[in-house]
């Protein structure tokens, strides 16, 4: 049975990947620090598995403690989701950002190094496209230029370095997934994405509109050339987003392979509102404010290469998210 080390794997995206490795047959080992996770995430893992993963509290900047996980670990992959990722917050802290998300990697890959791990699948971001001369992204479309914000950049750099170690060492394997939008949770509403602090994303923020703990849902322009003037984002339901990590993992070879994930199709954000309306029976406060610098009209992906080199294809709708994220939060 294959080992692998999950980093970040109590967070958001990282806990439904785990999920699905478990399903699959698959050992899985975390590294958390539980900056923006919580512990509680290793009981509903067990409780929709039946397997309760081997947890490391440690974080990615403790060079001896990563290094004893690798020692003792035995692993054939890793899949890197630890990192810092709001973005409004790497504006205001960027010293931060740069010395976790990429000190945090180097140390990853450090160990990797000395304990012959050869295989990493790396969480990025579309945000490494900056702005895009198209609105539809595909992979070899430029990227680290335009990009606003340091939580971008530090994906975009890690990308680069992952690109020039696998360069330096033949037998390194590396898959770079460039997510669009992840919402949803797994059906079950037993786990989902639960953010400490201000969210930055559009669905946790809804989220909290809809708990009561934000009075109002702030809509940043509706006046852009889009069908309803406000901006459209391509939001993939995680379950689909997990099941990607699986079919990277198992179709890996040497040197360095990227792929969008995302549905290829776009949601306005009122399209949003009213869908999270209807799965929910209740009305959403919102208000229309400014634009927020920085903010491209659209964003969607082109998901062909993933479908045609992977065997993957988005499954699940934005209805499917809707319903699912009503479930979790009625359950918690």
């Amino acid at each position: 049975m294959e080992k692998i080390l999950a980093t970040g794997g109590t967070g958001y995206i990282g806990s439904h990947t785990v999920i699905e490795l478990i399903k699959k047959g698959y050992e899985v080992e975390i590294l958390d620090n539980l900056y923006n996770s919580k512990i509680e995430v290793l009981d509903k893992i067990e409780n929709l598995t039946g397997v309760r993963p081997k947890f490391h509290q440690i974080d990615m900047l403790d060079e001896n403690g990563v290094d004893k996980v690798f020692e003792d670990g035995n692993f054939s992959a890793v899949i890197h989701f630890a990192g810092l990722k709001a973005v409004g917050e790497s504006v205001e802290k960027p010293l931060e950002y740069y010395e976790t998300n990429i000190g945090g990697t180097l140390n990853i890959l450090e160990s990797m190094k000395k304990y012959g791990v050869k295989k990493i699948i790396f969480s990025s971001s579309a945000t490494v496209y900056g702005e895009p001369e198209s609105d539809v992204c595909v992979e070899t479309l430029p990227t680290g230029q335009k990009l606003t914000n340091p939580y971008g950049k530090t994906k975009y750099m890690i990308e680069e370095i992952l690109k020039d170690y696998a360069v330096a060492d033949k037998d390194f394997n590396v898959t770079i997934l460039r997510y669009f939008n992840p919402v949803g949770n797994d059906e079950s509403g037993l786990i989902g994405e639960d953010p400490n602090g201000i969210p930055n994303n559009l669905m946790p923020i809804i989220m909290k509109v809809y708990k009561k703990e934000i009075p109002e849902l702030s809509v940043f322009g509706d006046d852009y050339n889009t069908r309803d003037g406000s901006c459209i984002r391509d939001y993939i339901h995680v379950v689909d987003l997990a099941k990607g990590h699986l079919l990277a993992l198992e179709n890996i070879k040497p040197g360095v392979s990227i792929y969008n994930l995302g549905t290829g199709s776009g949601t306005t954000v009122f399209e949003m509102i009213d869908a999270f309306e209807k799965a929910s029976g209740e009305k959403l406060p919102y208000k229309v404010v400014g634009r927020r610098a920085g903010d491209l009209p659209a964003l969607t992906a082109n998901p062909e290469k993933a479908e045609r080199e992977l065997g993957w294809k988005a499954e699940k709708t934005v209805e499917d998210a809707m319903r699912d994220t009503i479930n979790f939060l009625r359950n918690n």
